[in-house]
Protein backbone atom coordinates (compact mmCIF):
# COMPACT_ATOMS: atom_id res chain seq x y z
CA UNK A 1 0.00 0.00 0.00
CA UNK A 2 0.99 3.40 -0.65
CA UNK A 3 1.42 5.41 2.80
CA UNK A 4 2.40 9.06 1.03
CA UNK A 5 -0.63 11.26 -0.57
CA UNK A 6 0.09 11.24 -4.48
CA UNK A 7 0.37 15.76 -4.51
CA UNK A 8 -0.15 17.23 -7.59
CA UNK A 9 0.55 21.15 -8.42
CA UNK A 10 -2.46 23.54 -8.23
CA UNK A 11 -3.20 25.43 -11.51
CA UNK A 12 -1.72 28.85 -11.88
CA UNK A 13 -5.04 30.87 -10.82
CA UNK A 14 -5.48 34.55 -10.95
CA UNK A 15 -6.00 35.22 -6.72
CA UNK A 16 -9.09 37.36 -7.26
CA UNK A 17 -11.73 37.19 -9.99
CA UNK A 18 -12.92 40.44 -9.49
CA UNK A 19 -11.10 43.76 -8.45
CA UNK A 20 -11.55 44.89 -4.69
CA UNK A 21 -11.86 48.17 -3.13
CA UNK A 22 -13.17 48.35 0.29
CA UNK A 23 -12.80 52.39 -0.53
CA UNK A 24 -15.61 52.23 -2.91
CA UNK A 25 -17.41 49.10 -1.99
CA UNK A 26 -20.46 48.38 0.98
CA UNK A 27 -19.17 46.25 3.76
CA UNK A 28 -21.08 44.01 5.89
CA UNK A 29 -19.61 42.39 9.45
CA UNK A 30 -20.62 39.10 10.43
CA UNK A 31 -19.57 36.53 13.57
CA UNK A 32 -20.25 33.29 11.11
CA UNK A 33 -20.17 33.68 7.35
CA UNK A 34 -21.86 30.75 5.35
CA UNK A 35 -22.11 29.92 1.51
CA UNK A 36 -24.66 27.78 0.67
CA UNK A 37 -28.41 26.48 1.59
CA UNK A 38 -28.44 23.34 1.56
CA UNK A 39 -28.66 20.65 4.33
CA UNK A 40 -24.82 21.31 5.22
CA UNK A 41 -25.35 25.25 4.93
CA UNK A 42 -28.42 25.13 6.96
CA UNK A 43 -27.74 23.21 9.84
CA UNK A 44 -24.42 25.13 10.40
CA UNK A 45 -26.41 28.28 10.72
CA UNK A 46 -28.78 26.60 12.95
CA UNK A 47 -25.54 24.96 15.25
CA UNK A 48 -23.59 28.60 15.06
CA UNK A 49 -27.28 30.91 15.67
CA UNK A 50 -27.91 28.80 18.52
CA UNK A 51 -24.54 29.40 20.02
CA UNK A 52 -24.77 32.64 19.94
CA UNK A 53 -23.25 34.14 16.82
CA UNK A 54 -24.23 36.73 14.21
CA UNK A 55 -24.41 34.17 11.23
CA UNK A 56 -25.28 35.64 7.84
CA UNK A 57 -26.17 33.15 4.96
CA UNK A 58 -26.11 33.75 1.54
CA UNK A 59 -26.98 31.32 -1.26
CA UNK A 60 -26.39 32.11 -4.97
CA UNK A 61 -30.38 31.91 -6.05
CA UNK A 62 -33.08 31.03 -3.68
CA UNK A 63 -33.15 28.81 -0.50
CA UNK A 64 -35.31 26.19 -2.24
CA UNK A 65 -32.26 25.79 -5.03
CA UNK A 66 -30.27 23.17 -3.99
CA UNK A 67 -29.16 19.90 -4.16
CA UNK A 68 -30.83 18.91 -1.12
CA UNK A 69 -34.23 20.15 -2.04
CA UNK A 70 -34.07 17.86 -5.37
CA UNK A 71 -33.09 14.51 -3.40
CA UNK A 72 -35.32 12.00 -3.64
CA UNK A 73 -34.50 8.74 -1.89
CA UNK A 74 -33.31 9.90 1.57
CA UNK A 75 -31.07 10.02 4.40
CA UNK A 76 -29.31 6.89 5.72
CA UNK A 77 -29.26 6.24 9.37
CA UNK A 78 -29.45 3.18 11.62
CA UNK A 79 -32.72 3.56 12.87
CA UNK A 80 -34.05 -0.49 13.34
CA UNK A 81 -33.33 -3.07 16.19
CA UNK A 82 -32.25 -5.47 13.31
CA UNK A 83 -29.53 -3.24 11.97
CA UNK A 84 -26.26 -1.78 13.29
CA UNK A 85 -23.84 0.71 13.35
CA UNK A 86 -21.19 -1.98 12.39
CA UNK A 87 -23.18 -3.16 9.40
CA UNK A 88 -23.45 0.75 8.54
CA UNK A 89 -19.72 1.19 8.66
CA UNK A 90 -19.20 -1.73 6.55
CA UNK A 91 -21.83 -0.98 3.84
CA UNK A 92 -20.10 2.46 3.89
CA UNK A 93 -16.29 1.24 3.78
CA UNK A 94 -17.26 -1.08 0.87
CA UNK A 95 -18.39 1.00 -1.53
CA UNK A 96 -15.67 4.00 -0.73
CA UNK A 97 -13.39 0.72 -2.01
CA UNK A 98 -10.40 1.18 0.62
CA UNK A 99 -10.13 5.24 0.88
CA UNK A 100 -12.24 6.04 3.35
CA UNK A 101 -11.04 7.76 6.42
CA UNK A 102 -12.41 5.35 9.38
CA UNK A 103 -12.65 7.69 12.05
CA UNK A 104 -14.82 9.50 9.72
CA UNK A 105 -17.10 6.95 8.70
CA UNK A 106 -17.75 5.80 12.34
CA UNK A 107 -18.32 9.35 13.11
CA UNK A 108 -21.22 10.32 11.18
CA UNK A 109 -22.80 6.92 11.02
CA UNK A 110 -23.18 6.98 15.16
CA UNK A 111 -24.16 10.70 15.23
CA UNK A 112 -26.84 9.35 12.51
CA UNK A 113 -29.75 8.36 14.47
CA UNK A 114 -30.27 11.37 16.81
CA UNK A 115 -30.07 13.64 14.08
CA UNK A 116 -32.34 12.22 12.23
CA UNK A 117 -34.88 12.17 14.93
CA UNK A 118 -33.97 15.87 15.63
CA UNK A 119 -34.99 16.38 12.23
CA UNK A 120 -38.61 15.05 13.50
CA UNK A 121 -38.70 16.70 16.34
CA UNK A 122 -38.12 20.13 14.04
CA UNK A 123 -41.11 19.39 11.89
CA UNK A 124 -39.72 17.01 8.84
CA UNK A 125 -42.64 14.82 7.74
CA UNK A 126 -41.24 11.23 7.33
CA UNK A 127 -43.02 8.68 6.01
CA UNK A 128 -44.30 6.06 8.94
CA UNK A 129 -45.47 2.89 9.85
CA UNK A 130 -48.33 1.68 11.28
CA UNK A 131 -46.78 1.83 14.23
CA UNK A 132 -45.64 5.51 14.52
CA UNK A 133 -41.73 4.42 13.88
CA UNK A 134 -39.91 6.03 10.99
CA UNK A 135 -40.84 3.92 7.81
CA UNK A 136 -37.21 2.79 6.50
CA UNK A 137 -36.59 0.84 2.98
CA UNK A 138 -33.38 -0.89 1.24
CA UNK A 139 -31.13 0.93 -1.61
CA UNK A 140 -28.13 -0.56 -3.53
CA UNK A 141 -24.75 -1.32 -1.43
CA UNK A 142 -26.71 -1.00 1.51
CA UNK A 143 -26.85 -4.50 3.42
CA UNK A 144 -29.79 -3.51 5.74
CA UNK A 145 -32.95 -1.29 5.37
CA UNK A 146 -32.34 2.00 7.01
CA UNK A 147 -32.93 4.46 4.05
CA UNK A 148 -35.70 6.84 5.94
CA UNK A 149 -38.01 8.61 3.43
CA UNK A 150 -40.04 11.64 3.96
CA UNK A 151 -43.46 12.44 1.25
CA UNK A 152 -42.51 9.30 -0.71
CA UNK A 153 -39.78 10.93 -2.37
CA UNK A 154 -40.11 14.16 -1.70
CA UNK A 155 -37.44 13.60 1.20
CA UNK A 156 -35.04 16.17 0.36
CA UNK A 157 -37.56 18.90 0.32
CA UNK A 158 -39.28 17.94 3.30
CA UNK A 159 -35.87 18.25 5.21
CA UNK A 160 -34.71 21.49 3.66
CA UNK A 161 -38.46 23.14 4.46
CA UNK A 162 -38.08 21.94 8.56
CA UNK A 163 -34.34 23.40 8.77
CA UNK A 164 -35.19 26.65 6.03
CA UNK A 165 -38.39 26.76 8.61
CA UNK A 166 -36.16 26.60 11.64
CA UNK A 167 -33.18 29.08 10.51
CA UNK A 168 -36.08 32.11 9.61
CA UNK A 169 -37.13 31.29 13.23
CA UNK A 170 -33.20 32.76 14.51
CA UNK A 171 -33.56 36.31 14.87
CA UNK A 172 -29.27 35.94 14.45
CA UNK A 173 -29.38 34.46 11.53
CA UNK A 174 -29.64 37.13 8.11
CA UNK A 175 -30.36 35.46 4.61
CA UNK A 176 -29.00 36.98 1.78
CA UNK A 177 -31.05 35.26 -1.40
CA UNK A 178 -29.92 35.52 -5.31
CA UNK A 179 -26.04 36.48 -4.03
CA UNK A 180 -23.08 35.25 -5.86
CA UNK A 181 -20.26 34.85 -3.76
CA UNK A 182 -17.41 35.75 -6.16
CA UNK A 183 -14.04 34.93 -3.62
CA UNK A 184 -12.63 34.30 -0.19
CA UNK A 185 -10.50 37.08 1.14
CA UNK A 186 -7.37 36.02 3.05
CA UNK A 187 -4.81 38.04 4.16
CA UNK A 188 -0.74 37.56 4.17
CA UNK A 189 -0.82 35.10 6.39
CA UNK A 190 -3.60 33.51 4.63
CA UNK A 191 -6.19 33.92 6.82
CA UNK A 192 -9.64 33.91 5.63
CA UNK A 193 -11.56 37.08 6.73
CA UNK A 194 -14.66 36.38 4.90
CA UNK A 195 -15.55 36.79 1.25
CA UNK A 196 -16.46 39.24 -1.88
CA UNK A 197 -19.95 38.92 -3.49
CA UNK A 198 -22.11 40.73 -5.49
CA UNK A 199 -25.86 41.38 -3.81
CA UNK A 200 -29.59 41.14 -5.26
CA UNK A 201 -29.07 44.49 -6.39
CA UNK A 202 -26.16 43.82 -8.46
CA UNK A 203 -24.10 45.54 -6.10
CA UNK A 204 -20.77 44.66 -4.90
CA UNK A 205 -20.20 43.78 -1.24
CA UNK A 206 -17.55 42.56 1.05
CA UNK A 207 -18.68 40.59 3.60
CA UNK A 208 -16.02 40.38 6.69
CA UNK A 209 -16.88 37.43 9.50
CA UNK A 210 -14.57 35.69 12.02
CA UNK A 211 -15.24 32.81 10.61
CA UNK A 212 -16.45 31.31 7.13
CA UNK A 213 -17.85 27.87 5.94
CA UNK A 214 -18.28 26.59 2.58
CA UNK A 215 -21.74 24.63 1.85
CA UNK A 216 -21.86 25.72 -1.94
CA UNK A 217 -22.67 21.82 -3.03
CA UNK A 218 -21.71 20.16 -6.02
CA UNK A 219 -20.86 20.49 -9.57
CA UNK A 220 -22.84 17.96 -11.62
CA UNK A 221 -23.19 21.15 -14.22
CA UNK A 222 -20.03 20.25 -15.39
CA UNK A 223 -22.03 17.76 -17.67
CA UNK A 224 -23.88 17.89 -20.36
CA UNK A 225 -25.85 14.64 -18.24
CA UNK A 226 -26.76 15.51 -14.88
CA UNK A 227 -29.37 15.53 -12.43
CA UNK A 228 -28.06 19.06 -10.66
CA UNK A 229 -30.20 21.82 -10.26
CA UNK A 230 -28.81 25.34 -12.24
CA UNK A 231 -26.48 26.35 -8.87
CA UNK A 232 -24.51 23.29 -9.14
CA UNK A 233 -21.23 24.66 -11.20
CA UNK A 234 -18.78 23.98 -8.73
CA UNK A 235 -18.51 27.62 -7.88
CA UNK A 236 -16.94 26.26 -3.99
CA UNK A 237 -14.30 24.24 -5.25
CA UNK A 238 -12.67 27.03 -7.43
CA UNK A 239 -13.24 29.53 -4.70
CA UNK A 240 -11.17 27.52 -2.38
CA UNK A 241 -8.73 26.82 -4.87
CA UNK A 242 -7.99 30.19 -5.54
CA UNK A 243 -7.73 30.88 -1.98
CA UNK A 244 -5.11 28.20 -1.11
CA UNK A 245 -7.32 25.55 -0.15
CA UNK A 246 -6.37 21.74 -0.48
CA UNK A 247 -8.15 19.77 -3.15
CA UNK A 248 -8.90 15.93 -2.93
CA UNK A 249 -10.24 13.60 -4.75
CA UNK A 250 -11.22 15.56 -7.62
CA UNK A 251 -11.17 12.54 -10.23
CA UNK A 252 -13.99 11.01 -8.20
CA UNK A 253 -17.19 11.94 -9.94
CA UNK A 254 -20.60 9.89 -9.04
CA UNK A 255 -22.98 8.84 -11.75
CA UNK A 256 -26.66 8.26 -10.80
CA UNK A 257 -27.63 5.30 -12.99
CA UNK A 258 -31.24 6.24 -14.03
CA UNK A 259 -32.14 9.52 -15.11
CA UNK A 260 -35.03 9.84 -17.18
CA UNK A 261 -34.36 9.96 -20.26
CA UNK A 262 -36.44 11.80 -23.04
CA UNK A 263 -35.21 13.68 -26.11
CA UNK A 264 -35.18 17.33 -25.60
CA UNK A 265 -36.89 17.41 -22.27
CA UNK A 266 -33.88 18.14 -18.93
CA UNK A 267 -32.72 15.04 -17.28
CA UNK A 268 -35.02 13.82 -14.62
CA UNK A 269 -33.52 11.98 -11.28
CA UNK A 270 -35.43 8.18 -11.02
CA UNK A 271 -34.21 7.30 -7.49
CA UNK A 272 -32.54 4.14 -7.09
CA UNK A 273 -35.37 3.26 -4.15
CA UNK A 274 -37.18 2.33 -6.92
CA UNK A 275 -34.92 -0.64 -7.72
CA UNK A 276 -34.71 -0.94 -3.89
CA UNK A 277 -38.38 -1.80 -4.01
CA UNK A 278 -38.09 -4.51 -7.06
CA UNK A 279 -37.50 -2.65 -9.97
CA UNK A 280 -36.00 -4.15 -12.93
CA UNK A 281 -33.66 -2.93 -15.35
CA UNK A 282 -33.73 -3.99 -18.74
CA UNK A 283 -31.92 -3.04 -22.01
CA UNK A 284 -33.72 -1.31 -25.07
CA UNK A 285 -34.53 -5.57 -26.73
CA UNK A 286 -36.47 -5.90 -22.63
CA UNK A 287 -33.91 -7.98 -21.76
CA UNK A 288 -32.58 -7.90 -18.01
CA UNK A 289 -29.20 -7.43 -18.26
CA UNK A 290 -28.13 -6.48 -14.54
CA UNK A 291 -27.12 -10.29 -13.40
CA UNK A 292 -24.20 -10.45 -15.95
CA UNK A 293 -22.79 -7.61 -14.34
CA UNK A 294 -22.98 -8.25 -10.49
CA UNK A 295 -24.16 -10.79 -8.34
CA UNK A 296 -26.83 -7.88 -6.48
CA UNK A 297 -28.10 -7.09 -9.84
CA UNK A 298 -30.00 -3.88 -9.83
CA UNK A 299 -28.89 -3.45 -6.28
CA UNK A 300 -25.45 -3.15 -6.86
CA UNK A 301 -23.89 0.09 -6.10
CA UNK A 302 -24.17 2.92 -8.48
CA UNK A 303 -20.46 3.06 -10.31
CA UNK A 304 -21.53 -0.58 -11.59
CA UNK A 305 -25.15 -0.02 -12.31
CA UNK A 306 -23.84 3.23 -14.05
CA UNK A 307 -20.79 1.19 -16.10
CA UNK A 308 -23.47 -1.65 -16.34
CA UNK A 309 -26.12 0.50 -18.05
CA UNK A 310 -23.43 2.10 -20.35
CA UNK A 311 -21.94 -1.44 -21.36
CA UNK A 312 -25.74 -2.89 -22.37
CA UNK A 313 -26.25 0.65 -24.58
CA UNK A 314 -22.93 0.50 -26.14
CA UNK A 315 -23.95 -3.49 -26.70
CA UNK A 316 -27.20 -3.09 -27.95
CA UNK A 317 -26.65 0.46 -29.74
CA UNK A 318 -29.33 2.30 -27.63
CA UNK A 319 -29.50 5.73 -26.18
CA UNK A 320 -30.78 4.61 -22.86
CA UNK A 321 -32.32 1.62 -20.90
CA UNK A 322 -35.22 0.60 -19.73
CA UNK A 323 -36.64 0.52 -15.97
CA UNK A 324 -40.08 -2.00 -15.30
CA UNK A 325 -41.87 -1.31 -12.88
CA UNK A 326 -45.13 -3.06 -14.57
CA UNK A 327 -45.81 -5.58 -11.93
CA UNK A 328 -45.70 -2.38 -9.23
CA UNK A 329 -49.23 -1.74 -7.79
CA UNK A 330 -50.16 1.44 -9.21
CA UNK A 331 -52.21 3.06 -6.25
CA UNK A 332 -48.73 2.31 -4.03
CA UNK A 333 -46.57 3.91 -6.67
CA UNK A 334 -48.24 7.16 -7.10
CA UNK A 335 -48.74 7.05 -2.78
CA UNK A 336 -45.11 6.28 -1.99
CA UNK A 337 -43.31 7.73 -5.64
CA UNK A 338 -45.62 10.67 -5.68
CA UNK A 339 -42.78 12.73 -7.48
CA UNK A 340 -41.53 10.60 -10.12
CA UNK A 341 -45.40 9.41 -11.03
CA UNK A 342 -46.01 13.04 -11.92
CA UNK A 343 -42.95 13.14 -13.79
CA UNK A 344 -44.13 10.43 -15.69
CA UNK A 345 -47.10 10.69 -16.10
CA UNK A 346 -46.40 14.15 -17.56
CA UNK A 347 -44.69 12.19 -20.50
CA UNK A 348 -47.53 10.04 -20.67
CA UNK A 349 -45.80 7.52 -19.60
CA UNK A 350 -48.35 4.98 -18.17
CA UNK A 351 -46.27 2.47 -15.52
CA UNK A 352 -48.97 -0.16 -16.09
CA UNK A 353 -47.87 -1.11 -19.33
CA UNK A 354 -44.76 1.46 -20.47
CA UNK A 355 -41.07 1.20 -19.44
CA UNK A 356 -39.38 4.27 -18.37
CA UNK A 357 -36.38 5.08 -20.66
CA UNK A 358 -33.70 5.79 -18.61
CA UNK A 359 -29.48 6.28 -18.52
CA UNK A 360 -26.59 7.83 -16.54
CA UNK A 361 -26.10 11.06 -15.38
CA UNK A 362 -23.31 12.82 -13.31
CA UNK A 363 -24.50 13.46 -9.66
CA UNK A 364 -22.66 14.31 -6.67
CA UNK A 365 -18.94 15.44 -6.47
CA UNK A 366 -17.69 12.57 -3.92
CA UNK A 367 -13.86 14.86 -3.98
CA UNK A 368 -13.86 18.29 -3.02
CA UNK A 369 -12.02 20.77 -0.14
CA UNK A 370 -9.97 19.00 1.95
CA UNK A 371 -11.48 19.13 5.84
CA UNK A 372 -10.59 17.27 9.61
CA UNK A 373 -12.71 15.64 11.87
CA UNK A 374 -13.79 19.69 12.82
CA UNK A 375 -14.84 20.18 9.15
CA UNK A 376 -11.48 22.78 9.36
CA UNK A 377 -9.48 23.27 5.83
CA UNK A 378 -5.93 23.77 5.83
CA UNK A 379 -6.93 28.12 5.63
CA UNK A 380 -7.14 29.39 9.17
CA UNK A 381 -11.25 30.02 10.00
CA UNK A 382 -12.50 28.06 7.19
CA UNK A 383 -14.43 25.66 7.17
CA UNK A 384 -15.91 23.32 4.48
CA UNK A 385 -18.94 20.67 5.21
CA UNK A 386 -21.75 18.96 2.49
CA UNK A 387 -20.80 18.30 -0.86
CA UNK A 388 -17.59 20.97 -1.33
CA UNK A 389 -16.30 19.19 0.84
CA UNK A 390 -14.07 15.94 1.09
CA UNK A 391 -14.44 15.05 4.89
CA UNK A 392 -13.33 10.99 3.89
CA UNK A 393 -16.87 9.86 4.29
CA UNK A 394 -17.56 8.79 1.07
CA UNK A 395 -13.72 7.69 -0.55
CA UNK A 396 -13.80 6.38 -4.13
CA UNK A 397 -18.00 6.48 -4.24
CA UNK A 398 -20.73 7.12 -2.37
CA UNK A 399 -22.99 5.33 -0.75
CA UNK A 400 -26.34 6.13 -1.55
CA UNK A 401 -28.22 8.22 0.52
CA UNK A 402 -25.35 9.02 2.87
CA UNK A 403 -24.85 12.53 1.80
CA UNK A 404 -27.86 14.18 3.78
CA UNK A 405 -26.35 12.49 6.61
CA UNK A 406 -23.06 14.01 6.10
CA UNK A 407 -24.98 17.55 5.49
CA UNK A 408 -26.01 16.89 9.02
CA UNK A 409 -23.10 15.85 10.85
CA UNK A 410 -20.56 18.07 9.62
CA UNK A 411 -23.18 21.19 9.53
CA UNK A 412 -23.43 20.85 13.09
CA UNK A 413 -19.76 20.26 13.56
CA UNK A 414 -18.95 23.13 10.89
CA UNK A 415 -21.60 25.45 12.92
CA UNK A 416 -20.24 25.00 16.23
CA UNK A 417 -16.74 25.47 15.65
CA UNK A 418 -17.43 28.59 13.67
CA UNK A 419 -19.14 29.78 16.61
CA UNK A 420 -16.11 28.81 18.97
CA UNK A 421 -14.04 30.08 17.27
CA UNK A 422 -15.51 33.41 16.54
CA UNK A 423 -15.87 33.71 20.89
CA UNK A 424 -12.37 33.60 21.00
CA UNK A 425 -11.79 36.70 18.97
CA UNK A 426 -11.91 40.13 20.54
CA UNK A 427 -12.96 42.67 17.72
CA UNK A 428 -13.20 41.73 14.44
CA UNK A 429 -10.20 40.72 12.10
CA UNK A 430 -11.30 42.75 8.74
CA UNK A 431 -9.39 44.68 6.96
CA UNK A 432 -10.24 48.03 6.57
CA UNK A 433 -8.42 49.15 3.94
CA UNK A 434 -7.91 46.26 0.84
CA UNK A 435 -7.34 47.04 -2.32
CA UNK A 436 -6.72 44.36 -5.80
CA UNK A 437 -6.89 45.50 -9.29
CA UNK A 438 -7.00 43.29 -12.30
CA UNK A 439 -4.62 44.09 -15.73
CA UNK A 440 -6.57 44.92 -18.61
CA UNK A 441 -5.91 41.05 -21.16
CA UNK A 442 -4.71 42.14 -24.55
CA UNK A 443 -6.21 38.78 -25.32
CA UNK A 444 -9.45 37.94 -27.43
CA UNK A 445 -12.61 37.57 -25.59
CA UNK A 446 -13.81 33.51 -26.16
CA UNK A 447 -18.42 33.54 -25.68
CA UNK A 448 -18.73 32.13 -22.19
CA UNK A 449 -21.98 30.37 -23.65
CA UNK A 450 -20.36 28.48 -26.60
CA UNK A 451 -17.63 27.36 -24.18
CA UNK A 452 -19.57 26.25 -21.84
CA UNK A 453 -21.61 24.52 -24.10
CA UNK A 454 -18.23 22.86 -25.45
CA UNK A 455 -16.99 22.02 -22.23
CA UNK A 456 -19.72 20.35 -20.64
CA UNK A 457 -20.14 17.77 -23.75
CA UNK A 458 -15.84 17.67 -24.05
CA UNK A 459 -16.60 16.71 -19.95
CA UNK A 460 -19.51 14.05 -20.53
CA UNK A 461 -17.11 12.54 -22.99
CA UNK A 462 -13.89 12.25 -21.92
CA UNK A 463 -13.72 12.36 -18.05
CA UNK A 464 -17.28 10.91 -17.80
CA UNK A 465 -18.31 7.18 -16.73
CA UNK A 466 -15.63 5.40 -18.79
CA UNK A 467 -12.40 7.25 -18.93
CA UNK A 468 -9.14 6.62 -21.33
CA UNK A 469 -5.39 8.24 -21.13
CA UNK A 470 -5.41 10.00 -24.51
CA UNK A 471 -8.50 11.52 -24.34
CA UNK A 472 -7.87 12.70 -20.40
CA UNK A 473 -4.39 14.53 -21.50
CA UNK A 474 -6.43 16.25 -24.81
CA UNK A 475 -9.21 17.59 -22.77
CA UNK A 476 -6.67 19.31 -20.30
CA UNK A 477 -5.11 21.01 -23.54
CA UNK A 478 -8.50 21.92 -24.67
CA UNK A 479 -9.27 23.67 -21.29
CA UNK A 480 -6.19 25.04 -20.98
CA UNK A 481 -6.46 26.84 -24.47
CA UNK A 482 -10.27 28.14 -23.53
CA UNK A 483 -8.53 29.55 -20.37
CA UNK A 484 -6.10 31.72 -21.66
CA UNK A 485 -9.22 33.36 -23.13
CA UNK A 486 -11.70 33.55 -19.96
CA UNK A 487 -9.72 33.24 -17.02
CA UNK A 488 -7.75 36.52 -17.81
CA UNK A 489 -10.97 38.21 -18.03
CA UNK A 490 -13.02 40.79 -15.90
CA UNK A 491 -16.26 40.07 -15.81
CA UNK A 492 -19.12 41.14 -14.17
CA UNK A 493 -22.13 38.47 -14.22
CA UNK A 494 -22.82 35.63 -12.58
CA UNK A 495 -22.61 33.68 -16.28
CA UNK A 496 -18.40 34.58 -16.74
CA UNK A 497 -17.62 34.33 -13.02
CA UNK A 498 -19.49 30.68 -13.11
CA UNK A 499 -17.61 30.30 -16.94
CA UNK A 500 -14.06 30.54 -15.09
CA UNK A 501 -14.85 28.68 -12.35
CA UNK A 502 -16.15 25.60 -14.15
CA UNK A 503 -12.72 26.21 -16.43
CA UNK A 504 -11.14 25.64 -12.82
CA UNK A 505 -12.52 23.09 -11.77
CA UNK A 506 -12.44 20.41 -15.09
CA UNK A 507 -9.08 20.89 -15.28
CA UNK A 508 -8.38 19.76 -12.04
CA UNK A 509 -10.78 16.72 -12.59
CA UNK A 510 -9.21 15.82 -15.68
CA UNK A 511 -5.59 15.94 -14.35
CA UNK A 512 -6.25 13.91 -11.60
CA UNK A 513 -8.23 11.35 -13.67
CA UNK A 514 -5.02 11.08 -15.90
CA UNK A 515 -3.03 10.77 -12.69
CA UNK A 516 -4.61 7.50 -10.85
CA UNK A 517 -4.02 4.88 -13.57
CA UNK A 518 -6.42 2.35 -12.30
CA UNK A 519 -9.96 1.90 -11.68
CA UNK A 520 -11.46 2.61 -8.34
CA UNK A 521 -14.93 3.33 -7.18
CA UNK A 522 -16.69 6.12 -9.36
CA UNK A 523 -13.34 6.59 -11.50
CA UNK A 524 -12.80 3.72 -14.03
CA UNK A 525 -9.99 3.55 -16.82
CA UNK A 526 -10.66 1.21 -19.45
CA UNK A 527 -6.91 1.46 -19.90
CA UNK A 528 -6.37 0.25 -16.54
CA UNK A 529 -9.23 -1.50 -15.54
CA UNK A 530 -7.51 -3.44 -12.71
CA UNK A 531 -7.43 -1.82 -8.90
CA UNK A 532 -4.24 -0.89 -7.91
CA UNK A 533 -3.88 -1.16 -4.07
CA UNK A 534 0.27 -0.78 -4.14
CA UNK A 535 0.43 2.79 -5.72
CA UNK A 536 -2.85 4.27 -5.31
CA UNK A 537 -5.19 3.18 -2.27
CA UNK A 538 -4.37 6.69 -1.20
CA UNK A 539 -5.76 9.82 -1.91
CA UNK A 540 -4.61 12.44 -4.84
CA UNK A 541 -4.25 16.24 -3.70
CA UNK A 542 -4.28 19.42 -4.90
CA UNK A 543 -1.64 21.64 -3.57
Amino acid sequence: MKDNVIKLKRPDLRRYLAPINTASTQQLFTDCLILGSGVAGLRAAIEAASAGSEVILVCKKNLEDSNTWNAQGGIASVLDSEDSFSSHINDTLKTGCGICNLDTVEQVVKDGPALVKELLEWGTEFDKTKDGEISITLEGGHSHARIAHAHGDNTGRAIAEALIHKVKNLDNITIFENYYAIDLITNDNGVCLGATGRNSNDTMEIIWAKATILATGGAGRLYRETTNPDVATADGLAIAARAGAVLRDMEFMQFHPTTLYIAGASRALITETLRGEGAILRDINHNTFMAEYHPNAELAPRDIVSRAILAQMLKTGSTHVYLDIRHFDKNFFGKRFPLISEIVASFDIDITKDLIPVRPSAHYMVGGVKTDKLAQTNIKNLFACGEVASTGLHGANRLGSNSLLEGLVFGRIAGRQASMLSEKQNGHPGLRKFKYDIPTSDRSRLDTADVLNSLKSLMWRNVGIIRFAKPLAETQEIIAFWQRYVLDKVFDSASGWECQNMLTVCLMMAKAAEERTESRGTHFRDDHPQTDDANFKTHIEFE
